[in-house]
């Protein structure tokens, strides 16, 4: 049983495969302050959860954007579930080729999310990550990234919504039954869902344009990616396990 994490600024996700069937998955709040022993308890909650032993687990591998906790994570790890964890960086096979200007600034998880995508959907493809960033990046044919577009997430630009202006409320980020919104609450909502679906279609539009693709794949992930994704034409596929396929692929890679 190989155990699959990926540690976000917002969430940290984990997962449980046998073989190549991804049996469980968990998901809790990223602390940077939580100690090892925090964290070895959280992770042996989970495989007991899952009827699993210590002893059934093969390997574990973790992809991270979160530098601070990580030397908590991998002592939890070491300490609870005596294997030393495979880490997702630059020095490993991930199955693609990284050609931006700075490979090394790039993040562990829009890696994997690419590896996973070319793996499972083939290249010629942009993947959409609905994180606390969301990001755009284009995997070509052969399996080269060298395109990517950030933006806030959508959590990022509610909280800002929320912060900046006193009076309006914390809502839930869901569409409403129309964009002809008649109340602040749907009006927010309106604009927080609408606006992020138009986002999202154009960036697409454009990076379609400026590769001078007739067609490509467009695969989501991540968070609210269900919700844009089911409301927009533009979007081919939601996989919201496809960052669990890349870590599992990048571990096949390399476990050697």
């Amino acid at each position: 049983m190989l155990m699959v994490v990926d540690v976000g600024n917002t969430n940290i996700t984990v997962g449980f495969y046998e073989n190549e069937i991804l049996k469980n998955t968990f998901r809790m709040t990223t602390h940077h302050n939580r100690t090892s022993d925090e964290l070895g308890r959280k992770l042996t909650d989970f495989m007991q959860l899952s009827n699993y032993s210590v002893d059934e687990l093969e390997d574990v591998i973790i992809s991270s954007v979160v530098p601070n906790i990580m030397h908590s994570f991998t002592n939890a790890v070491r300490r609870y579930l005596k294997k030393v964890p495979m880490i997702v960086s630059h020095e490993l096979n991930c199955g693609i080729q990284v050609q931006t200007d700075n490979p090394l600034a790039v993040g562990a998880d829009r890696i994997v999310d690419l590896a996973g995508c070319y793996h499972k959907y083939g290249g010629n493809a942009i993947v959409i990550d609905f994180g606390t960033a969301t990001t755009f990046d284009y995997i070509s044919q052969d399996g080269v990234f060298k395109y990517g577009v950030m933006t806030p997430g959508i959590a990022i630009s509610a909280n800002a919504l929320f912060e900046k202006c006193a009076k309006l409320p914390e809502v839930e980020i869901q569409k409403p039954r129309s964009i002809l919104a008649t109340n602040t609450i749907s009006s927010m909502q309106a604009g927080l869902v609408y606006g992020y679906i138009g986002q999202c279609e154009y960036i697409i539009a454009e990076m379609k344009k400026a590769l001078q693709l007739e067609s490509c794949q467009v695969i989501a992930t991540g968070g609210l990616g269900r919700l844009i994704a089911s409301n927009t034409q533009t979007i081919d596929i939601y996989d919201p396990d496809l960052t669990f396929t890349g870590l599992r692929y990048i571990y096949l890679l390399n476990k050697e």
